[in-house]
């Protein structure tokens, strides 16, 4: 359960909310996004949100008062790898673009499923100045798909670390350091697109 009143008085005392402040009691209710839905979002370099449409703070559970500067690990589920975001901020960072299945926590406990799509926002002289992304309901398929394959990596990060995870990616992907990115990728939109998929 969230303590509301340690929230409040966190926020009147202008301080930010982090993925510490999230539930730490889960539950097995699943919020689904309607098809024609898209959350969107935009944080700063340092993952700070700073815009959040409807959508979000309906899937999200939270007050958009209490997004507004947040950090967006504040809906990191712990059934997701550390791996996963790790892919995501070393694209990014490197001004390229993210896809992928992103299972959300909400502020009840509860989870939702998201397509991600996430790109850097540039200046006119190239440089990153915040991040923006669109999610949108993600196939069936690819969520049933990766469920498993993320717990496994989860299990890999709490016996040996983020590397373990990697390696186990590297392993499940058939891939080495130079195309495990586009592996993932490609099985990520394949995915998406309900396609069969050999791994």
């Amino acid at each position: 359960m969230i303590d509301q009143k340690r929230i409040d008085e966190k926020l009147r005392a202008g301080k930010r909310l982090s993925k510490l402040d999230a539930p730490k009691t889960l539950t097995n209710k699943e919020k689904v996004l309607s098809d024609n839905d898209f959350i969107v979002s935009k944080t700063d370099t340092k993952g700070y949100i700073i815009y959040c449409n409807r959508i979000f703070v309906e899937m999200a559970g939270w007050s958009r008062f209490e997004l507004i500067g947040a950090n967006h690990n504040i809906i990191r589920h712990p059934d997701m790898p550390k791996i996963a975001f790790k892919i995501l901020w070393d694209l990014i960072q490197n001004k390229k673009e993210f896809f992928g299945f992103v299972k959300n926590l909400r502020k009840d406990g509860g989870f939702y499923w998201v397509f991600a799509y996430i790109t850097p926002d540039l200046d006119l002289n190239g440089n990153i100045i915040s991040y923006t992304s669109f999610r949108k309901k993600p196939s069936r398929k690819g969520i049933e798909f990766l469920t498993p394959i993320y717990k496994q990596l989860v299990e890999a990060e709490k016996s040996g670390g983020i590397s373990a995870s990697y390696e186990l990616l590297k392993e499940i992907l058939k891939a080495n350091d130079d195309n495990v990115i586009e592996k993932y990728q490609r099985l990520i939109f394949d995915l998406q697109r309900d396609k069969d998929v050999l791994v």
